[in-house]
C-alpha cells in the first residue's frame, strides 16, 4: 500500500539547524528553519520559525544537524541486490557475461524483495527520488515492473520506473544471451502499456515512468528509434547507458562506424528528455554535443571504479553546461547501494583529475540534490529548499564523534563519513527516524532478500 501524504494544513517546524538550500545562489543559513506544511515546504530562512505558525504538529530541534534536499538517484538496478558479490574482478562485458544467466531467471517474486532491500538502502542514506532501470524480463516472470513499483511505494520512495529492454542477443551480433531478450514489438506494447498504467505527471507525483532501452550493445537500432518516438509521443523521458566503457566504443565503431554519441544523435536519442548513464569515455565533441542538446548524464562514480570502467569528465561536463546528477547503479557492480556515500566517492575521484577544485563540496551536493532533480526532469518539484517545492529533505546528525570537530556542516557531509538519518522526508512524511526505516521492518528485509539470493542461485544448479 502507497504511504499517503499527511494532512495539507499540518505543520512540521525544524528550528536551531544549519541549512544548505542548494538554490540557485547556494543559500545557507547556520541556524535557521524549515517549515513543511502538508507536503511542501512552507518556508525556509534564518533564525527561529515565525511565531504565528497553527497546527504544528511536530516541532524538531535541529541542534547539531545539517538539512539538505533529500539526495535523487538517477541511475539504479534494484532487482541486482539478490546477486551481490559476483563476478568481483571484471571489467563491464566479462562482467555482463558472467551474470546475464542468472539474471535472466528471475522473476516478479525476486524482484519485490531485491526492490525493498534496493530501495531501503537509498532511502537509509538519505535518498528520497530514485529511478530504477529494469531491462531483463524473462518469459513467464510475471508483472515485474509492477513488483518494484509496488515495493517503493510499501517504502514511501518517490520513484522513477525505467521500463528497460533488450532486443539484441548473441546471435544479432549483440551481448546478452538469446534466451534474456525480448521481441522488438513486444516491448514496444509493454513499454507503452507500462506508461499508460502508471506514469502520473501531476505536480508532486510519486510515480512516473520512463521508457529505457538497455545500451547500444543490447538494443537494436530499430528499438532505438521506436523508443523515441513512441515516449515523445506520450510525454515521458528517455533513459540508456551511454560511453560506459572503450570495449562500449569500439563495439559501436565496428558495428555502426561512429562512437556512441553520434549513434544515439542519428537514432533521436540526445535531448532535454534524455538522460544516459556513466558517459565515462566522452571526447569534447561529445560534450558539446550533450551540452548543446541539454542531454542528461547519470554519473556513477562507485560503479565506474568497480568496473574498472575509467573516471568521467565530470568537470567539464558541467562547465559546458550538461545537466549531472549522481547514480547508484546496480548493487552487483555498487555493493554498498548507498547514494550518500556517493557524495563523497564523487568528490575525491573527480579530483584525480589533478587539480584539487575539480570538484567542490557543494558541486558534489549540487549533483546528489539539484543535478539529479534536473536530470530527471523534476527540478521545479524537488532538489533544492525553497517555498513551495516539495517537502523531500534529509536532517543529519552532523555532532556525533564522527563529525563534531569538522569545521563545515556540508564539508561533514561531502568530506566525512556518511552521517546518521535523524529524520528523512518524503513527501512530508518521515520515511526514516533515527536511521531506521519507519514503514516496513528491516530485519524482515533482510531476511527475504537474503532468501531471494539464495533461490535465485538455486535455480542455476
Amino acid at each position: 500500500m502507497a504511504v499517503q501524504p499527511p494532512p495539507a494544513d499540518q505543520r512540521i517546524v525544524i528550528e536551531n539547524v544549519a541549512i544548505a538550500t542548494v538554490d540557485a545562489n547556494d543559500t545557507e543559513y547556520a541556524r535557521g528553519h524549515v517549515v513543511i506544511l502538508g507536503n511542501t515546504i512552507e518556508s525556509v530562512g534564518d533564525g527561529p520559525a515565525p511565531q504565528w505558525l497553527d497546527n504544528v504538529v511536530r516541532r524538531i530541534n535541529g541542534e547539531g544537524h545539517l538539512i539538505t534536499p533529500g539526495l535523487v538517484n538517477t541511475h539504479h538496478h534494484f532487482y541486482q541486490w539478490i546477486t551481490r558479490g559476483l563476478a568481483q574482478d571484471n571489467i563491464l562485458f566479462d562482467w555482463l557475461v558472467a551474470l546475464y544467466p542468472t539474471w535472466a531467471r528471475i522473476d516478479d517474486k525476486l524482484v519485490h524483495a531485491a526492490t525493498l532491500g534496493s530501495a531501503a538502502a537509498l532511502l537509509k542514506s538519505g535518498c528520497t527520488t530514485a529511478s530504477d532501470h529494469h531491462y531483463v524480463f524473462p518469459q513467464g516472470g510475471g508483472d515485474i515492473l509492477g513488483a518494484s513499483i509496488e515495493a517503493v511505494q510499501q517504502l514511501g520512495m518517490r520513484f522513477t520506473a525505467l521500463r528497460g529492454s533488450m532486443d539484441r542477443s548473441k546471435k544479432d551480433g549483440g551481448l546478452p544471451p538469446d534466451h534474456a531478450v525480448e521481441e522488438t514489438e513486444d516491448i514496444l506494447i509493454a513499454s507503452e502499456a507500462a506508461v499508460d498504467k502508471w506514469h502520473d505527471s501531476s505536480f508532486g507525483s510519486m510515480l512516473h515512468v520512463a521508457i529505457a532501452p538497455c545500451s547500444p550493445f543490447s538494443v537494436s537500432t530499430e528499438l532505438l528509434k521506436q523508443s523515441a518516438e513512441l515516449a515523445r509521443r506520450k510525454g515521458v523521458r528517455l533513459h540508456t547507458h551511454g560511453s560506459e566503457t572503450a570495449e562500449e566504443e569500439e563495439f559501436c565503431k565496428q558495428l555502426f562506424g561512429m562512437g556512441p554519441t553520434d549513434y544515439f544523435e542519428s537514432t533521436g536519442w540526445l535531448g532535454e528528455d534524455v538522460w544516459m548513464a556513466h558517459c565515462v569515455h566522452m571526447n569534447d565533441s561529445d560534450i558539446a554535443k550533450f551540452a548543446e542538446t541539454g542531454t542528461g548524464v547519470a554519473h556513477c562514480p562507485s560503479s565506474n571504479a568497480r568496473l574498472a570502467a575509467g573516471i568521467a569528465r565530470v568537470p567539464d561536463m558541467l562547465k559546458a553546461g550538461v545537466p549531472v546528477g549522481l547514480g547508484v547503479d546496480g548493487t552487483a557492480s555498487n555493493e554498498s547501494g548507498e547514494l550518500g556515500t556517493e557524495l563523497r566517492n564523487a568528490l575525491l575521484i573527480n579530483r584525480l583529475h589533478g587539480y584539487p577544485t575539480a570538484l567542490t563540496g557543494r558541486q558534489a551536493l549540487r549533483l546528489g540534490t539539484m543535478g539529479g532533480a534536473r536530470v530527471l526532469g523534476r527540478h521545479h518539484e524537488i532538489g533544492s529548499i525553497e517555498a513551495g517545492k516539495l517537502a523531500d529533505l534529509a536532517l543529519w546528525k552532523i555532532d556525533g564523534i564522527m563529525h563534531s570537530s569538522i569545521a563545515d556542516p556540508v564539508a561533514a557531509l561531502t568530506f566525512g563519513a556518511l552521517p546518521p538519518l535523524s529524520v528523512l522526508f518524503v513527501n512530508g512524511n518521515a520515511v526514516v527516524e533515527n536511521n531506521t526505516l519507519t514503514t516496513v521492518n528491516e530485519d524482515q528485509i533482510a531476511l527475504a532478500c537474503k532468501r531471494a539470493a539464495q533461490e535465485l542461485a538455486s535455480r542455476g544448479v
